[in-house]
């Protein structure tokens, strides 16, 4: 029998005004939490309240786009707990409306909002959290990338420390080799006080070494002289090996749509995109683990009022939600270091969930 309309579109609006609430608290208690962090790390700095406010309301969307899973297991629960103790559901079932029929308008809707949040929501998280990066350097860590990957290859910012009459150093590398330590094609740019140009080194390619860039046939090009040339020249730097790999844009702050290109831009330059990979996949199957979050809170939500302990199996449900994110992390984890295949640990959470749901679901109604 197919389900009504009417009682369509009635059921849909219960899990979306409840999942709606929900998802409005958790970011609610989450942001206060955020709030707090912000204001002990902004202690030791002079910054006003204001920018503690716009960091604040620069990570909201990327703690809703983490608290999503949690909004649909509470908002399902709450909304099947009601239907359940209002009776409307024994009174459908009673009219030969089955369990996986009248689940599915709030199936569907859950669907929906998983493709909606990585196609629009995503982006806008992604673009406001990368401000927040921003803001963040500026007032608080005093830091910023200097280092990204273009289609023109790895460009490197160098601030020089010392007293010297360069200051600044801009590298160039067509290509890259050993995750970041060896460069060919190297083009640097030396600029000093007040970004004032001094000179160009270009240099066939460089070697990472401890403290220090080795340059190998360079050719030094400075304003109103001849170019000198040198078999060897060695530039003193802070940065290592990890910091060249982990200074990339973090995935976060990349949409859904910027990702693949970024991922093979990344993987052309010569380095690993493993973790944007992994978060493009997981956002790939981000609506399959908001279904399994709908089949979870109906195991946990369908028990008639008489049968007593309905509270007890509500928090059951919670806790169930809260390890299969642990575990989902654990698995994701073991993804992003190359121990497990890539699309493995990014579906395999959500496709584990959503049978663990649907197979208790056919043991207690069906079974």
């Amino acid at each position: 029998m197919r389900l009504p309309i009417t009682l369509s579109r009635y059921i849909g609006g219960q899990f979306f005004r409840n999942i709606a609430l929900a998802f409005l608290g958790m970011v609610v208690v989450v942001g206060l939490g955020d709030m707090v962090e912000l204001i002990r790390r902004t202690a030791d700095v002079k910054t006003s309240f204001g920018v503690v406010l716009e960091l604040l309301f620069l990570k909201i969307p990327d703690t809703g786009m983490r608290v999503i899973p949690f909004a649909v297991l509470i908002g399902g629960m709450v909304s099947l707990t009601r239907l359940t103790r209002t009776q409307e559901l024994v009174i459908a079932r009673a009219a030969g409306v089955s369990v996986w029929q009248f689940l599915m308008p709030a199936l569907l809707l859950v669907l929906c909002i998983g493709i909606f949040f990585i196609t629009v929501f995503n982006p806008i998280s992604a673009a406001m959290l990368a401000r927040f990066e921003q803001v963040e350097a500026k007032y608080i860590t005093g830091k910023s990338s200097l280092l990204s990957v273009s289609s023109s290859g790895l460009w490197i910012r160098q601030v020089e420390q010392g007293k010297g009459e360069i200051k600044e150093h801009i590298f160039n590398a067509i290509n890259v080799e050993k995750e970041g330590t060896k460069l060919s094609g190297v083009v640097i740019f030396n600029f000093g006080e007040n970004s004032k140009f001094i000179s160009r080194l270009d240099a066939k390619y460089a070697v990472l070494e401890q403290n220090k860039w080795h340059l190998f046939d360079v050719t030094t090009n400075i304003p109103a002289q001849f170019p000198k040339h040198d078999n060897e020249l060695w530039l003193s730097t802070d940065l290592t090996t990890t910091q060249i790999q982990d200074s990339f844009a973090s995935p976060l702050t990349l949409s859904f749509w910027q990702l693949p290109s970024f991922i093979s831009t990344l993987e052309k330059a010569g380095f690993s995109a493993l973790h944007h990979r992994m978060y493009w996949y997981s956002m790939l199957a981000s609506p399959i683990l908001l279904c399994a979050m709908i089949l979870i809170a109906a195991v946990f939500s369908l028990r008639l009022p008489r049968k007593g302990g309905i509270m007890t199996l509500v928090v059951a449900g919670v806790i169930t939600g809260f390890m299969i994110h642990f575990l989902t992390n654990l698995i994701y984890a073991f993804g992003q270091s190359g121990d497990i295949p890539v699309l493995l640990a990014a579906w395999s959470p959500s496709f584990i969930a959503l049978m663990m749901g649907g197979g208790l679901l056919l043991h207690l109604e069906d079974g």
